[in-house]
C-alpha cells in the first residue's frame, strides 16, 4: 500500500468555493495510508486562507501572486519535504469533480504511467466552454503533441496527477504556467502518461486564473512551449532554422542567377547576391550553432540526472 496522497489547490480568492471543495474530498481512498490537503495561497485579498484551514487543509500562502507555475512548484517542494508519494493537483473552485480522484491515480498505483492528465475533451466539446477557449486548447495540445512526440488530447487541463519519481525529476522554468511544459519535461526524461477521461464544470461568469485573456495566454504559452523545443530538441530546432534562411538564399540566388544568364550581367540585381551570399553564410553558422546547442543540451541532460539523484538521496534520507 502506498503510504501518502497529497492533494493540491492553488487558490487565488476563492474564498466562496474553496472550502465546500475541500469537505467533498475523500478522506479514505484505496492503495492510501493517508490522504493531505494542501492550498498553496498565491496572494489571495481576500479569507481563502481561513475558509481553507477550516476545512483541515494546510496552507502554505505567497506574499504575492505568483502565478500557478510558481505555486506548483511550492507543491512540489512541500510534497518531496513530506515524503508524498503521489501528488494531485486539482482546482479550488468546483470545477472538477473530486471522486475521480481516485480513478486518476489509478494508473500510478498499478505502475502503467508515471503521471497521468485529465481529459476533458473525449467527447464533444464540454458545456458551456467557449469555442474559441476549445479551439485553442486543441491547437496548442497538437503543438506539445508534435514537441513531445505523443498523442496528447488535453494538454491543458490542471487536474492531473504525478508519481514521487517524477517529482524528483521534474524542473521547470515558467511562473506563469506549468502545464505545458512540465508534460514536456516529463516526457523529455522518458516517463510515460496516461489521459483520463474527467467531467467539468463551466460556470457563468468564471474567469480563469491563466486563461482570462485567450491573446496573453497564447502568447505567453507559445513562449513557454517554443523555449521547450529549443531547449529540449536544440539540434531539430536550430536545423530547422538553418533550412528556412538557406531556403531563401536558394531562393533569391536561383533568381540572380536566371537574371545573369538571361542579360549577361546581374545590374541591378547585385545587392541581391551579397544578400544570398550573406544567408549562406548565416545558414553555416547557425548549422554550427545547432552543433554546439546539441552538446550543451547532452551536458544540460547529465546535470538534471545529477540534480535527479542529489533530490532523491536528500529527500530520502530526511
Amino acid at each position: 500500500m502506498t503510504d501518502k496522497l497529497l492533494i493540491y489547490m492553488p487558490a487565488l480568492n476563492e474564498a466562496e468555493t474553496i472550502f465546500s471543495v475541500l469537505e467533498s474530498i475523500p478522506n479514505t481512498l484505496e492503495g492510501f495510508n493517508a490522504i493531505e490537503k494542501l492550498v498553496v495561497n498565491d496572494g489571495s485579498k481576500d479569507k481563502t486562507v481561513e475558509e481553507a484551514q477550516k476545512a483541515g487543509a494546510t496552507v502554505i500562502s505567497h506574499p504575492f501572486n505568483k502565478g500557478v507555475g510558481s505555486a506548483f512548484q511550492t507543491a512540489i517542494n512541500y510534497a518531496l519535504k513530506t515524503n508524498a508519494d503521489i501528488l494531485v493537483s486539482i482546482d479550488a473552485d468546483g470545477q472538477f469533480d473530486v471522486n475521480e480522484i481516485e480513478r486518476l491515480v489509478s494508473p500510478i498505483l498499478n505502475n502503467k504511467a508515471d503521471f497521468t492528465l485529465g481529459n476533458r475533451f473525449t467527447g464533444r466539446r464540454p458545456e458551456r466552454m467557449p469555442k474559441i477557449k476549445f479551439w485553442g486548447n486543441k491547437k496548442i495540445s497538437q503543438i506539445v503533441s508534435y514537441v513531445g512526440n505523443t498523442k496528447i488530447q488535453d494538454v491543458s487541463c490542471g487536474f492531473r496527477a504525478y508519481s514521487k519519481d517524477c517529482l524528483f525529476n521534474i524542473n521547470l522554468q515558467g511562473e506563469f504556467t506549468y502545464t505545458h511544459e512540465a508534460i514536456l519535461d516529463l516526457l523529455n526524461k522518458g516517463k510515460s502518461v496516461a489521459e483520463i477521461p474527467v467531467t467539468v464544470k463551466y460556470f457563468d461568469g468564471r474567469v480563469s486564473r491563466v486563461a482570462n485573456s485567450i491573446t496573453q495566454y497564447a502568447f505567453k504559452t507559445s513562449v513557454i512551449i517554443f523555449k521547450c523545443l529549443k531547449d529540449y530538441k536544440p539540434f531539430r530546432f536550430f536545423i530547422s532554422i538553418s533550412f528556412v534562411i538557406l531556403l531563401n538564399a536558394i531562393l533569391i540566388g536561383s533568381f540572380v542567377s536566371w537574371h545573369w544568364m538571361t542579360t549577361g550581367n546581374i545590374t541591378p540585381y547585385k545587392s541581391l547576391g551579397f544578400i544570398a551570399l550573406s544567408l549562406c553564410g548565416m545558414s553555416v553558422g547557425v548549422v554550427i550553432l545547432a552543433f554546439i546547442a546539441d552538446m550543451l543540451n547532452r551536458i544540460r541532460q547529465n546535470q538534471e540526472k545529477i540534480l535527479y539523484l542529489t533530490k532523491k538521496n536528500y529527500f530520502e534520507k530526511n
